[in-house]
């Protein structure tokens, strides 16, 4: 408008509103963050039941004294956490501590997220109560009965296993070990499946400390696999580049990911950005080997014995009648699609829950941007009996240079009946 001078009170509303646009953008930008690192925590695993509307709880989780059931993390006002301010958030996922004081069952990875820093919380809280949607659903009871049930007793357990305290840097290792560090130890909480369990069922060791840390553990009938230096039973073996391969799209060109693996890979590890997750390589490729047990290789002849028709060793057949079409005669399986098992490093634990369960179970790999055709291998325990399923596992452990200890067939009885098998 020719002539118009724009008065003081006009130039005070153009300035508040540059402010708040200003003001706009870091938000949103906060937000966005937060809903990466919602992914990196791998938070809807938990917090979505099967077919259940997204973070709204439900999901059956079973431990050694009776199942729960996660938590609606919805901001719904009224069932879920929408009347949280952010201290109160702080407290639920870095204390175990619920708004109403109640304390959380540490399924909550809350000793792990412990080590979330001050900016990333933010930014979880401002994702959970700003973009999610919010979903009235109840959340559910748990199964275990009184007095095992009583809450009280968790503060306690929290005084003795709960190390308070976000991440602190190590001054000797560089940026890129650290952002793996606080990833794999923080957010990313690794340890709540791959750290083995002590007689209070806390994990044994929350950092790189202890040579416990990431050794390998078993939840639910599967083992989650030693992410330390051992080269039969963990990522000795293993590239930097192969780490982040398989965390980007479930695949190496020997291995292939499997049981709850797949859903951390199609739901978190694979949207994360190339830096985060070398870092996270750089990080478990730091970490040292522990007191794996060794034995000299058995059964090196076994592949030429399955070609020619030899099938005296218990568990040949089986496995030529079930696996040797994937998996070959000589167990190197198929490049980038049929995952080896001839030093398959996940098959040769002390603890071989997750074969035993492949086997009685099926198995599938994961479906990525990366690796978009998911394959899914059968069930067999409709098929073959404990004797003859742990005949097998037994013949895969100790084949083609492996060598791990023999299957027994009350350990297939166990987690075919559904229960957990108890810790070698």
């Amino acid at each position: 408008m020719k002539g118009f001078t724009p008065t003081l009170s006009v130039l005070l509303l153009l300035a508040a509103g540059a402010v708040k646009a200003a003001d706009a953008l870091p938000s949103t930008a906060r937000i966005e963050h937060g809903e990466y690192l919602a992914r990196a925590g791998d938070c809807a695993a938990c917090h979505t039941a099967h077919g259940g509307a997204l973070f709204a709880g439900g999901l059956k989780m079973t431990t050694p004294i009776g199942a729960i059931y996660s938590t609606n993390i919805t901001p719904d006002r009224q069932t879920g956490i929408g009347g949280y301010s952010l201290p109160e958030f702080a407290d639920a996922l870095r204390k175990g501590i619920a708004r109403d004081g109640r304390r959380l069952y540490p399924a909550m990875p809350y000793p792990s997220f412990a080590k979330i820093n001050d900016d990333d919380i933010r930014d979880l809280y401002l994702y959970f109560t700003q973009k999610v949607s919010a979903v009235a659903q109840p959340n559910r009871e748990s199964d275990i009965p009184w007095p095992l049930s009583m809450r009280w007793p968790l503060a306690l357990w929290d005084l003795i296993f709960r190390e308070d305290g976000v991440y602190q840097p190590d001054a000797q290792r560089g940026a890129e070990w650290n952002r793996g560090a606080y990833l794999v130890q923080g957010l990313g909480h690794c340890g709540t499946c791959h750290t083995p369990r002590g007689i209070g069922f806390q994990e044994k060791a929350l950092s790189q400390s202890d040579t416990a840390y990431l050794s390998g553990g078993t939840l639910e009938g599967w083992h989650a696999a030693n992410l330390r230096a051992d080269t039969a039973s963990g990522l000795g073996d293993w590239s930097a580049q192969e780490i982040t391969r398989f965390l980007k799209t479930g695949h190496t060109q020997r291995f292939a990911a499997f049981g709850s693996m797949v859903e951390v890979v199609q739901d978190s590890t694979q949207h994360l950005n190339d830096d985060d997750l070398k870092a996270i390589a750089v990080y478990l490729k730091s970490l040292p080997a522990g007191d794996e047990k060794s034995s000299p290789p058995r059964n090196d002849g076994i592949a030429q014995a399955l070609f020619n028709g030899k099938v005296n060793t218990p568990g040949a057949q089986a496995y030529l009648d079930n696996c040797a079409a994937c998996h070959r005669s000589d167990g190197q399986g198929y490049r980038n699609t049929f995952p080896q098992l001839a030093r398959n490093p996940a098959l040769l634990s002390e603890d071989p829950s997750s074969l035993i369960s492949i086997i009685l179970h099926g198995s599938r790999t994961p479906v990525t941007i990366g690796a978009p055709t998911g394959l899914t291998m059968p069930d067999f325990g409709w098929r073959l009996s404990d004797e003859q399923v742990a005949q097998l596992a037994t013949f895969v452990r100790t084949s083609w240079g492996n060598s791990a200890p023999a299957v027994s067939a009350d350990q297939v009885k166990n987690i075919r009946s559904g229960d957990n098998p108890s810790q070698p």
